[in-house]
């Protein structure tokens, strides 16, 4: 019996588990330490009250509405980036004209976005817009250098042969261009998702995950404080993973086609 591949599996869950063994019990022993439950909680009081509020229908309401709001911020600045990056790279002026906006988008701090848009549009939309406006100039930007870095080799030798769009989108550009879409996709989820639950902070809107963050530090809920914090930290590596492995089996598929 080849017990190699268990022992290689149980060795790469060691490496990964100490560490945050270790950093538990740090931060379990300075919670002794300090003594105050309302300045550093200890794991096991963060832990107990995350299982009381799993109990609760309100918790995985939040958690939904949240991810859902954040989630179509993402997938509308996926898709305006992509197209808006594949209209500039076909024409210079379109690139020209985006090329302010988009500077301006990347150097705003997001609490200035976060108050002008509360003033144009409800709370409850506010995490969608500061979700798309952190993801699209990172999409736009990335999109457009790999529609720029296709070779001008087998461009050139598609208008030798006389290849039509659709043959070029499908044969040249698709393979060329689908790693710096990848590369968005890594870069932008994580920040999208921080965001987003920044600007829930600031606008409150009801049944949030940002609300009861806000709620928590108005009522000295430190535990309450700690478990919403690990729950934001849980969704962001799960839904990173998945999406960066759906992204990847999605591409693998289009480069089976190609």
């Amino acid at each position: 019996m080849n017990t190699t591949k268990p022992k290689r599996r149980l060795s790469r869950w060691a490496r990964r588990l100490w560490p945050v063994a270790f950093w538990l019990a740090v931060w379990h022993f300075a919670s002794i330490a300090i003594g105050h439950d309302i300045l550093l909680v200890s794991p096991l009081d963060a832990g107990d009250r995350l299982i009381e509020l799993a109990g609760e229908e309100e918790f995985w309401a939040s958690i939904g509405l949240s991810l859902s709001r954040i989630a179509a911020g993402f997938v509308s600045a996926l898709a305006a980036g992509t197209l808006l990056a594949a209209v500039s790279a076909r024409l210079p002026l379109m690139r020209d004209l985006l090329a302010p906006l988009v500077s301006t988008i990347k150097s705003v701090p997001v609490a200035s976005f976060v108050i002008l848009i509360l003033i144009w549009v409800s709370s409850e939309y506010l995490s969608v817009a500061i979700s798309f406006l952190m993801v699209f100039p990172i999409v736009y930007t990335t999109m457009l250098e790999g529609i720029e870095q296709t070779d001008p080799d087998l461009l050139e030798m598609a208008d030798v042969f006389e290849v039509g769009r659709l043959d070029r989108l499908r044969f040249i550009y698709a393979s060329q261009v689908l790693p710096y879409f990848q590369a968005a996709c890594s870069l932008s989820l994580g920040m999208c998702w921080k965001a987003g639950i920044a600007a829930e902070v600031i606008g409150l809107p009801a049944m949030s995950i940002g609300e009861h963050l806000y709620e928590a530090k108005v009522y000295l809920a430190t535990s309450d404080l700690f478990a919403w914090t690990f729950v934001i930290i849980c969704i962001s590596i799960l839904g990173e993973a998945v999406f960066t492995r759906l992204v990847a089996a999605v591409v693998r598929a289009i480069e089976r086609t190609l």
